[in-house]
């Protein structure tokens, strides 16, 4: 991690600030730092993944800010070459909205997981999305919580028996994408640690929307929790349990795509096309301004167990709110002049202290 005040120090693939960005490659956003998970853990496919894409952006590092909160997938800021922050349980969504509304310029991402987001972060992660902050959220969902060594996550399936739940867990778990799209955020989308492929052009769409992106991404704990996406993400399983959405595409999958998805009554049912017809397939909008469709396509599956989605789920436009407050400002400043902080601080009681 490094402060925001001062300048990074160049490295191999750096060029004159006064040129175009530089150009980079990989290592150039990796740090010294040793990658402290557990080996086999999932976090390293996305450190990986967002490491060998930011070259791909053209992105530079001055430009660009990593904000975690706490959790395994918190210590991502320290492995990237950039600016970035750890901060404190669940904030991370409330302290990049004041970067990126203060700091138009930066490209600001945010690490967090399903304890840290969903739990002691929850409001925030919504009055970040519902506000469409320009900021890209990737949320490492593993079910369960990995740093304080395996208790239930919000996101732990009901009965679940942890340290914390020995008779089973009685909580409805969330469901990220859902919540997202609840919170009307304008881009939402699901990958996985076992495509890297994948996860790059998911985290690269979500970089390039304007405002707030989140991006679920399911991953292993292979300490307390492993396996649990395997009945959907294990080689052979996957044609027959991953739903790629494509805009502007019938949805299908299946090894010779004969499965697909139809919407009846407003709900998302997977068919055997043989049986209905490729014209009665819907056909995935991501860019629809009602997000129904979207959200009909998060409840298809309500665990790990069922054929699920992957891609992007929504992808509008919609102003975003740093542009919006910073409008707000110039305008108060035109038609009031310039504030005067010290006057301000003083208008109302006052008193001094010894």
């Amino acid at each position: 991690m490094t402060d925001l005040a001062e300048p990074l120090a160049p490295t191999a693939g750096d060029k004159p600030r006064s040129s175009a960005v530089p150009v980079t490659v990989k290592k150039d956003w990796a740090t010294d730092q040793e990658v402290r998970w557990c080996p086999g853990c999932g976090d390293y496919s996305i450190l990986t993944a967002v490491q060998m894409l930011m070259p791909e952006l053209g992105a530079a590092r001055d430009d660009t800010v990593f904000v975690s909160g706490i959790g395994c997938s918190s210590r991502f800021p320290y492995y990237m070459n950039t600016y970035g922050m750890h901060s404190i349980h669940g904030r991370a969504p409330a302290i990049a909205t004041g970067l990126a509304v203060s700091r138009p310029d930066l490209h600001v991402w945010v690490i967090t997981g399903d304890g840290d987001a969903l739990s002691i972060g929850g409001n925030h992660l919504l009055h970040a999305l519902r506000r469409n902050v320009n900021v890209t959220i990737i949320l490492f969902n593993n079910q369960i919580y990995g740093l304080t060594k395996g208790q239930y996550s919000p996101t732990s399936e009901t009965g679940k028996v942890t340290k914390s739940t020995p008779f089973g867990s009685l909580d409805h778990p969330y469901n990220p994408i859902s919540l997202a799209l609840g919170a009307e955020a304008t881009f939402v989308a699901r990958t996985h640690d076992m495509d890297r492929k994948h996860m790059m052009e998911t985290f690269k769409a979500a970089y390039e929307h304007k405002g707030a992106a989140l991006v679920e991404v399911y991953q292993n704990c292979n300490v307390f929790n492993d396996g649990a996406f395997e009945a959907i993400l294990a080689k052979d399983a996957r044609p027959n349990m991953l739903i790629p959405l494509r805009h502007g595409e019938p949805i299908r999958f299946g090894p010779a795509a004969e499965h697909g998805v139809v919407i009846e009554d407003g709900h998302a049912r997977v068919v055997e096309v043989a049986d209905v017809g490729e014209d009665a397939l819907v056909v995935h909008d991501a860019h629809r301004s009602d997000p129904s469709l979207a959200f009909a396509l998060s409840r298809l599956s309500s665990g790990a167990n069922a054929p699920t989605p992957v891609g992007v789920f929504r992808a509008v436009e919609r102003a975003e709110y740093g542009s919006l407050v910073n409008a707000q400002v110039a305008a108060a400043v035109e038609a009031k002049g310039p504030g005067d902080l010290a006057k301000l601080l003083t208008s109302g009681p006052t008193w001094s202290v010894g």
